[in-house]
């Protein structure tokens, strides 16, 4: 691979598992020194550090934070400044994710969608911002296709990505010209693993894919390496998708 983000120093939240795995991947094999956030899954968290370090020595660092906690986001921004002296790629990929259809939303659900969704990313930028700046550096938001339209059911989760739809487009006014500020919209993408949709929704989701299958992590970590190396894309939302969108 190309190592166009050689000497820079990426964070990932949500970076333990899943997609939040793969990006750490693909912007440490392009060069960038990774900065692995994680909540829960510590053994993950310690495995990807060892995996990425084998590779390089001394080039990822996992950093334990509660996003929902107010201090999280400076501690996060001063772990990587700790660690590499620079940030200049933020991906806002943690993501809280479960139903809230209406008549049963509580309160805790709305602080946690809308905390882990939209306002973590939006304080997480606020504060690396301006060492972003300075190395003229980028953030990257995982948002979802259902940020335009909602997902029926999921009432809070999709509009904490709509909300950070719009955050996107706001910071990359807000920051330009020194930070460019751009988010992926994935669709179907590894299925959740607490069997939230049942075989038929699953079934009625390939049918209604143009590419007819399910994406891959990979699919979105190649997407966000793109937007961290694009110098002249800002305020855009990619959807990685199959096509899906176009049919909802």
């Amino acid at each position: 691979m190309n190592p166009d983000l050689q000497g820079k120093a990426a964070l990932v939240t949500g970076a333990a598992r899943r997609v939040g795995a793969e990006i750490a991947r693909r912007l440490h094999a392009a060069g960038a020194d990774v900065v692995i956030h994680y909540r829960g899954s510590g053994a993950d968290a310690a495995k990807l550090e060892e995996e990425l370090s084998a590779l390089r020595p001394r080039s990822a660092h996992r950093v334990k934070a509660d996003l929902l906690a107010p201090i999280a986001p400076r501690a996060l921004v001063e772990a990587a400044l700790a660690q590499f002296g620079r940030l200049d790629i933020l991906v806002n990929n943690a993501s809280a994710f479960y139903p809230t259809p209406v008549g049963g939303i509580e309160a805790t659900h709305w602080e946690e969608l809308i905390g882990s969704n939209l306002r973590a990313p939006l304080f997480l930028a606020q504060e690396a911002a301006p060492h972003l700046a300075k190395q003229a550096g980028c953030i990257v938001n995982i948002v979802d296709i259902h940020a335009e339209r909602p997902l029926k059911g999921y009432t809070v989760y999709s509009v904490a990505k709509a909300g950070l739809a719009g955050l996107t487009r706001s910071l990359a006014l807000e920051l330009a010209p020194s930070v460019r500020v751009n988010a992926v919209a994935p669709g179907a993408i590894a299925w959740p693993e607490d069997g939230q949709f049942e075989p038929a929704e699953r079934a009625r989701i390939v049918a209604t894919t143009p590419l007819a299958r399910v994406g891959e992590p990979e699919a979105i970590a190649r997407a966000v390496h793109f937007l961290a190396t694009a110098p002249f894309v800002t305020g855009q939302v990619l959807a990685v998708d199959g096509g899906r969108s176009v049919f909802l």
